[in-house]
């Protein structure tokens, strides 16, 4: 089973403790402190590997864990980081956060490898505390904590071309005669159950990506049928090939057939349908041009598909839709076709469609309600602001980025923190300590 769709958790490595301890030493009673630091916890990845095609190592395995950072030592022994994870997922995989299904990282483009949660910092030891007040501090800063998502993955294949159109009218064998693709060819409604790509190359050095979209049915974007398994796949193509059965074989009309197909489109993205679309009339190799009957004043009458090719030209050429009458079985009038995508390819836009990130995990974390305090450290000359909530804050963000340390103005602010130092009497200039970090006040 084609496997485009996947729920998975992750979380990223705790930062390790750092460590309380002092120097034991013949001769030396009263050594200093030597507390290591914490290793710092390790991060997710996301990488693209361009041998996979589906997701469905995610069905199997659910939970992915980096690795913790070790606890600091004694005598200053730095605790060993936790180990990184890896993720990998195909070209194309849009990663969701899942309550909200917003947009985190499109692995597609340029985005290669995305690191999604940072792992939380170690903590320091006791011996980045010693002042000349305190020389013996027993305080040693906790690790961060771990972050931890909920994801859902989509894969939405990357192709200029999409080949859309019902089930059976010919979509797979014309991927096949005109590109590398090997789909499974049948005639079977749904033989086509995941999308398959092709490169198509010309003479002259023109060559795009062709998708053979499973077929679409009426009802599809309500999800009936494949439909919701499939559409999500129509959305990155820039150019619709619409392969209609114009021999009637199947006994619909190709007519009221590309109507379905259109309605379904606007239903479920009414943008899909401001892209080019041209139309393959296609199996004219079985449309026989031999009569089937005289009328009584001798005029010929010939079979349905006879006349199909016509009336899909007179509706639809009209309204700008460009008509080609095709055999993708014996290939007549497919190179013309594929000159003409091509010759459209060649006006559109060449940057890839890439869906733009709607949530960032590195702002975007549930806030705690636990406490925190806001004081004055006299004998440091400090303000100091600490408690579970501010720990929790700082392990879910990147200060080091400018869009985390902009989220960690806005917390203080948003929190009251800065209300509360000002109300202590807060002067520009002056020192805030919070936890590891130190940061110089300004209004």
């Amino acid at each position: 089973m084609f496997a485009d769709r996947a729920q998975i958790y992750i979380r990223s490595g705790k930062g390790g403790d750092g460590h309380v301890s002092f120097r034991r030493e013949k001769y030396v009673p009263d050594g200093g402190p030597d507390g290591g630091d914490g290793g710092d916890g390790g991060s997710v990845f996301f990488v693209v590997d361009e041998g996979m095609n589906t997701l469905s190592d995610y069905r199997h395995i659910r939970k992915y864990k980096a690795g913790d950072g070790e606890d600091g030592g004694k005598r200053n022994c730095r605790g060993k980081n936790g180990e990184d994870i890896y993720l990998k997922v195909p070209k194309g995989t849009v990663i969701k956060e899942l309550t909200s299904g917003k947009v985190i990282a499109d692995m597609s483009g340029d985005n290669k490898e995305y690191r999604i949660l940072k792992g939380g910092r170690g903590g320091n030891g006791n011996q980045h505390y010693a002042t000349s007040t305190m020389q013996a501090p027993k305080y040693a800063q906790p690790g961060q904590p771990a972050r931890e998502l909920n994801l859902f993955l989509e894969l939405k294949v990357i192709a200029d071309v999409g080949l859309i159109g019902f089930p059976n009218v010919g979509k797979s064998t014309l991927l096949s005669s005109c590109s590398n693709a090997k789909p499974e060819i049948a005639n079977y409604h749904f033989t086509t159950l995941s999308p398959h790509l092709g490169v198509v190359d010309l003479s002259g050095g023109s060559s795009f990506v062709m998708a053979d979209i499973p077929g679409i049915i009426e009802g599809a974007s309500e999800g009936v049928g494949l439909g919701f398994d499939f559409l999500r796949h129509i959305e990155r193509t820039k150019v619709f090939i619409h392969v209609v059965d114009a021999s009637g074989s199947e006994g619909r009309d190709p007519i009221e057939d590309i109507e379905t197909i259109h309605n379904e489109l606007k239903k479920y993205n009414p943008e899909l349908l401001k892209r080019p679309i041209i139309i393959a009339a296609n199996k004219i190799d079985i449309i026989s041009d031999e009569p089937v009957d005289i009328k009584d004043d001798g005029e010929f009458v010939y079979s349905e598909g006879y006349y199909n090719v016509q009336r899909i030209k007179d509706k639809y050429e009209p309204l700008g839709f460009k008509v080609f009458p095709i055999s993708s079985y014996t290939k007549q009038g497919v190179n013309e076709l594929l000159y003409h995508v091509s010759s459209v390819l060649d006006t559109l836009d060449k940057t890839p469609v890439v869906f733009e990130q709607e949530y960032d995990p590195e702002v975007n974390f549930p806030v705690s309600d636990e406490p925190y305090t806001v004081s004055f450290d006299h004998s440091e000359n400090e303000y100091v602001v600490e408690g579970p909530r501010i720990e929790k804050m700082l392990g879910y963000t990147n200060l080091d980025s400018e869009k985390g340390f902009a989220f960690f103005q806005n917390f203080l602010k948003d929190n009251g923190i800065l209300d509360e130092l000002e109300a202590l009497g807060i002067k520009e200039g002056d020192t805030v300590r919070i936890y590891g970090f130190s940061f110089e006040y300004l209004k």
